[in-house]
């Protein structure tokens, strides 16, 4: 199964995607898409939703992972990255693509086994799990593939379950 993650943002949306066979994860690529203050809102929306679009179509993914949203003190910034959840959505289900979300705190235990593990660690075990000489950056493109190993720890727990994880 070929995953795209997504760690959405309205200046930085990073993305990775991983194949994932037999209990075994290979990088494939991973990057981000930026996007400029000096450009609409709508347009930033809009430029990111079809830039993750293309690599859907390039890499021939047939899943998606996006770290839902977070809210913090912030919450205007919150709301535009919402809105860019929102147009990556849309994007992927237009493509008939399987879109699923999960909060820092579920991919920071499938991917460590601790909640409370730090962005240092969740990276360290991102290379280790992909066999990568190191943890890849930029951190946003570190984070996505933590959500496509994320994805594929989710739904082989829900498999092995009979389907009756949500």
């Amino acid at each position: 199964m070929i995953i795209l993650g997504i760690d959405p943002g309205l200046a930085n949306t990073g993305w990775g995607v991983v194949e994932y066979v037999n209990q075994r994860y290979r990088p494939v690529s991973f990057g981000v898409v930026r996007t400029s203050t000096e450009h609409s809102l709508a347009d930033r929306i809009h430029a990111i939703a079809e830039n993750i679009g293309a690599l859907a179509e390039k890499y021939s993914v047939q899943a998606v992972s996006m770290e839902d949203i977070f809210f913090s003190q912030n919450v205007s910034s919150s709301i535009a990255v919402a809105k860019v959840i929102g147009a990556i959505t849309h994007e992927m289900k237009s493509r008939g693509l399987d879109v699923q979300y999960f909060t820092p705190l579920q991919i920071k235990m499938a991917i460590t086994g601790i909640g409370r593990a730090d962005k240092n660690q969740v990276q360290q075990m991102v290379a280790l799990l992909l066999k990568m000489d190191r943890v890849p950056r930029p951190d946003h493109a570190a984070d996505a593939l933590a959500d496509c190993i994320t994805y594929a720890v989710m739904n082989s727990t829900r498999e092995r379950m009979g389907g009756r994880l949500k």
